[in-house]
């Protein structure tokens, strides 16, 4: 009983954080489906990664929130608009998630894990044989709160995504991945320096103090 009450504590401490978070009435505001879109936002803005007509494959996108920022980011502004959830769009986004995703006009989708050949083979059947400019990785594993097995699953993901980017983005592309603080931090970061020449960590505003995530960017491949 007593593992229940302390359950329901920090369930409802949660929530309370929750629904006073200002990200998250700023996205319900603004009608991005999390408040994660504010987590790229600095991002780019910080680094300038994202510009229209570029292709653009953001893996783990689901609920798709990251999807909408690149699509906002594409929209034509002509006559000082832009911005826009729908309509024209000058670029390419393609996503791929495990779980569901509602449609997002304009954003092409594949359902599947992203460590499987064959969904893996999906992705690059849809990338073909243009280059990408920007590979967003918003994926992470299920935390069991064992720090090694949880290092291992999370390294696992971001060797994956730098193998990704190292077949299909342009020399000058960038690869943001989120990670986390912790167990096997130091390799992760290692990593993205023996793959790119220019790497940025950065925790984001709209990342909970509580949270150990953070961003690793790498921009400008290195030759394998």
């Amino acid at each position: 009983m007593k593992v229940q009450t302390k359950s329901k504590k920090v369930n409802k401490a949660w929530l309370n954080d929750h629904i006073h978070d200002p990200y998250v009435r700023l996205a319900q505001k603004e009608g991005f489906r999390s408040r994660a879109a504010y987590k790229l936002k600095e991002i780019d803005e910080t680094l300038g990664l994202i510009k229209p007509g570029q292709l653009v494959v953001d893996l783990g996108a689901s609920p798709g929130a990251w999807s909408q920022y690149v699509r906002r980011k594409f929209a034509p502004k002509d006559a000082g608009t832009g911005g826009a959830a729908v309509g024209e769009l000058n670029g390419t986004i393609i996503a791929l998630d495990l779980l569901d995703f509602e449609p997002i006009e304009g954003v092409q989708f594949i359902q599947g894990d992203f460590r499987e050949e064959e969904v893996l083979q999906q992705l690059q059947a849809c990338v073909g044989d243009r280059p990408v400019d920007v590979v967003i990785s918003d994926m992470a594993p299920n935390l069991s709160g064992i720090g090694a097995h949880d290092a291992a699953r999370v390294e696992n993901l971001i060797e994956l995504a730098i193998d990704f980017a190292q077949h299909h983005l342009k020399k000058d592309g960038a690869l943001v991945c989120k990670v986390f603080h912790g167990s096997g931090y130091t390799q992760l970061v290692d990593m993205f320096k023996a793959n790119f020449r220019v790497v940025k960590p950065i925790k984001p505003k709209a990342s909970r103090d509580k949270s150990s995530e953070t961003f690793l960017v790498g921009i400008g491949l290195k030759p394998r």
